[in-house]
């Protein structure tokens, strides 16, 4: 499958590092001072896209720039997402998305999950946590999720009203036929205690996040 990385300004945290891309090539957006990560990682990108408020550097050449203005319904992020999905990305990898100066950034970077869901697309927020979405849908019902560079936490959210789950296993508090309602957290905090956690859900959706 093709794969986009897209750059956000927040926090890149440690884990995304020189190595790891060089085993994970794909097409590179960034958004904004997004371009900042990518830089310091030695990625060229192919497009770098924003009203460019927050990085005020030279820009590389020989690369697709968009400019827009700050006065706009969508965040840079936002304008990213929607670039690689026009240009036929279904897998896609947010990185800075968390963190930084602007707690509502984070939020409304979460909420780009679920646009890209919309479209038939999925996103993963990487960094020193991972952040994706798992539905019910045949494709994604039931999900493997290895332990990556010595997480602690693997927690998972109800995102819809409830999120019926039929087992979570490998973990350190399993559950089975158990019931997650969106106003109790009762799934934070949870730990892998072996290669790999399993979550098998029946209905709903969930966030689920490895930190």
């Amino acid at each position: 499958m093709r794969r986009c990385h897209i750059f956000a300004g927040g926090d890149l945290g440690s884990k995304p590092t020189k190595e790891y891309f060089r085993s994970r090539q794909g097409f590179v957006i960034c958004a904004d001072s997004g371009y900042k990560h990518a830089k310091k990682l030695g990625l060229r990108p192919d497009i770098i896209v924003g009203d460019f408020d927050s990085y005020k550097g030279r820009l590389p050449e020989n690369t697709e720039i968009i400019r827009t203005v700050p006065e706009k319904d969508d965040t840079d992020a936002l304008m990213a997402l929607k670039i690689a999905i026009e240009r036929g990305y279904r897998a896609i990898w947010l990185y800075g998305a968390l963190g930084g100066e602007r707690f509502d950034h984070s939020i409304a970077n979460l909420q780009l999950m679920l646009y890209a869901r919309e479209q038939g697309a999925r996103l993963m927020i990487c960094g020193n946590e991972w952040v994706t979405l798992q539905g019910s849908d045949e494709v994604e019902r039931s999900a493997l999720y290895p332990k990556k560079y010595g997480d602690r936490y693997f927690s998972v959210f109800a995102v819809t009203e409830t999120v019926k789950i039929r087992r979570l296993s490998g973990v350190k508090y399993p559950l089975e036929n158990y019931e997650m309602k969106r106003s109790f957290p009762i799934g934070v905090s949870n730990e892998i205690t072996g290669e790999s956690a399993v979550l098998d859900i029946e209905s709903g959706l969930a966030l689920v996040v490895q930190s």
